[in-house]
């Protein structure tokens, strides 16, 4: 099995690319549209049906699976003999990082739940804030990865 992941590896690192991609896409653009929602579909209400539908759509139809591939390519590059060095720091800290950007993904899943149930309790300025922790995650990823300064 391992053979058939090296001979593999170049395509599945590029679809791991690709899915990162579009998993950090919905992952900056989600809070945004948060922060949208919670601005103009107070004062517009025919909005709100918009606004929840693209929301719905970025995370069911982009996010999720984007998620999903990232997480099953970037299991099978792990298992890929000699990419990994399990006796460094950096692939746990990338791990770590990696889990937080799940957490993150779920939160933005429930934060949704929320408009929904018209429960939501957090402000455009408290969006915005969160829509730093994907940048500061993917810095952590990046560095860990290429740079393996641990």
């Amino acid at each position: 099995m391992f053979e058939i992941l090296a001979i593999g590896y170049p395509w599945i690192k590029a679809l791991h690319i690709i899915s990162v991609i579009a998993w950090m896409a919905g992952l900056f653009y989600m809070p945004r549209l948060f922060v949208y929602h919670v601005e103009e579909a107070e004062t517009k209400p025919d909005l709100q049906p918009i606004f929840e539908k693209m929301e719905l759509k970025l995370l069911r139809v982009i996010m999720n699976p984007a998620m999903i591939a990232t997480w099953v390519f970037g299991v099978l590059l792990a298992l890929v003999p000699g990419v990994v060095d399990w006796s460094s720091i950096w692939p746990y800290t990338k791990t770590g990082a990696i889990i937080g950007m799940t957490w993150f993904h779920h939160w933005l899943g429930l934060r949704r739940k929320d408009f929904l149930s018209k429960s939501n309790t957090l402000t455009g300025r408290n969006y915005r804030l969160m829509n730093e922790v994907p940048t500061v995650l993917l810095i952590i990823i990046v560095i860990s990865v290429v740079v393996r300064p641990f």
